[in-house]
C-alpha cells in the first residue's frame, strides 16, 4: 500500500509539471503573438521615415503648381511628412507659379516646391541667370532668405528646365537643330516658324519676350498659339497647330512622344533644379525638414523626374499612387 501511495503521488506531481510546462508554453506562444503583432503595427506605417522622424503633434500646409511634376512633388511632400507622423493639409495643384509663391508668402500655404531659375528671375526680378547651378542655388537661397524669408532647403540635381521642342520627323523636314536656327527660319520662312507655348511663357523673362530679344529675332505674331502645357506635346507631336512648342526638360512625353529638343546654342535659358521653398518660420520650428527633404531631393534627376511624369502623363497613374510608390521603392516608407 505504501508503495502504491509514493508511485501515486509520482504521478501525480510528475503531471502537474506536465500541465504547468504546457501553460508556460502556452504564455510564451502568446507573448510571442503579441510582440510579433506589435512589431508589424509599429513598421505597417512607414520605413526609414517612420523609423528617423517624429512628427507628431505637428501641422503642415503643402501647396504645388498645377502641371504634372509639381503634382507628384507635393505628393511625394505630403507622403513623406504623414509617414513622419505631421498632420497635412492639402493644397496641392496651385493655379502656376505667382498662385504658389502669394500662398506661401502670405501663409495660405508652408511649402511648395520652386525652380532656382525661377527664383532669380521671376521672384527677386534679376534679368542675367548664373550658369553653374550650385551658384545660382546659393545665390538665390541667400537673397530670398533675406527679403522675403523663404527657406531654400538643399535642391534636387535635375535641372527642369525650359527647352523648345519639335517632332523628329519635322525636324528632319525642316533642318533645325539650334534656337539660331529657328531665328533664321522665322526671316526666310516665316510659314513654318510656328509655336505653341503656355500663358506663363508668354510672359516670362525666362518665356519668350526674353528668348527673342535675346536671340535678336520675333516668331511670327499670328504664328504663336497660347494653350495648356499639357496639350502643347501632343501638339509639336502632330505639327498641325505649331511646329516647335515649350517644353520641360524632364517631362517624360518628350522620349515617349520621340520629340527631339532644339539645342539652346546662345545658353539663354537659366538652370531649374527644384528645391522645397519653406517659410522661415515653418523650418525653425521643424530644422529636422532640412534633412529629411535633403535625403528626397537627392535622388531626383532628370531620368527620375521624366520616369514619374511619365508614369502620369504616358501612363495614366494617379499622381498619389507614383508617389507612394516612388517612396516606397527607394525605402522611405514601407
Amino acid at each position: 500500500m505504501r508503495f502504491r501511495g509514493l508511485r501515486f503521488l509520482w504521478l501525480l506531481g510528475f503531471a502537474l509539471v506536465l500541465v504547468f510546462s504546457v501553460a508556460a508554453c502556452g504564455g510564451d506562444d502568446d507573448e510571442g503573438a503579441a510582440a510579433t503583432e506589435a512589431t508589424t503595427e509599429a513598421t505597417e506605417g512607414g520605413g526609414s521615415i517612420a523609423a528617423d522622424y517624429d512628427f507628431a503633434g505637428k501641422s503642415f500646409t503643402v501647396g504645388s503648381k498645377d502641371f504634372t511634376e509639381q503634382l507628384v512633388l507635393g505628393q511625394i511632400t505630403k507622403q513623406a511628412l504623414e509617414a513622419a507622423g505631421a498632420d497635412v493639409e492639402d493644397q496641392i495643384g496651385l493655379a502656376g507659379t505667382v498662385a504658389a509663391r502669394e500662398a506661401l508668402t502670405s501663409g495660405e500655404i508652408d511649402m511648395y516646391w520652386e525652380y532656382t531659375g525661377t527664383g532669380w528671375i521671376t521672384h527677386l526680378g534679376e534679368t542675367k541667370p548664373i550658369p553653374d547651378p550650385r551658384e545660382q542655388y546659393e545665390a538665390v537661397a541667400k537673397a530670398d532668405l533675406a527679403k522675403n524669408d523663404v527657406q531654400w532647403l538643399e535642391p534636387a540635381p535635375a535641372n527642369n528646365t525650359y527647352a523648345l521642342a519639335i517632332s523628329s520627323e519635322a525636324k528632319s523636314e525642316i533642318g533645325v537643330e539650334t534656337i539660331s536656327d529657328i531665328a533664321q527660319l522665322a526671316k526666310d520662312k516665316p510659314d513654318e516658324a510656328t509655336l505653341c507655348i503656355g500663358n506663363e511663357f508668354s510672359t516670362r523673362d525666362d518665356g519668350l519676350p526674353g528668348l527673342e530679344q535675346a536671340y535678336g529675332f520675333e516668331f511670327p505674331k499670328d504664328g504663336v498659339s497660347t494653350m495648356q502645357e499639357g496639350v502643347i506635346y501632343d501638339a509639336v507631336d502632330k505639327s498641325e497647330q505649331c511646329n516647335f512648342g515649350e517644353v520641360f526638360a524632364t517631362d517624360g512625353r518628350i522620349e515617349a512622344l520621340d520629340l527631339a529638343v532644339v539645342e539652346d546654342d546662345k545658353s539663354f535659358f537659366p538652370v531649374y533644379n527644384p528645391s522645397l521653398n519653406v517659410r522661415k518660420d515653418v523650418v525653425a520650428e521643424t530644422p529636422e525638414l532640412e534633412q529629411l527633404f535633403a535625403a528626397i531631393a537627392e535622388k531626383l534627376d532628370n531620368e527620375t523626374l521624366q520616369q514619374l511624369n511619365a508614369a502620369v502623363d504616358v501612363e495614366g497613374e494617379a499622381e498619389e499612387d507614383v508617389a507612394e510608390n516612388w517612396l516606397r521603392e527607394n525605402g522611405f516608407i514601407e
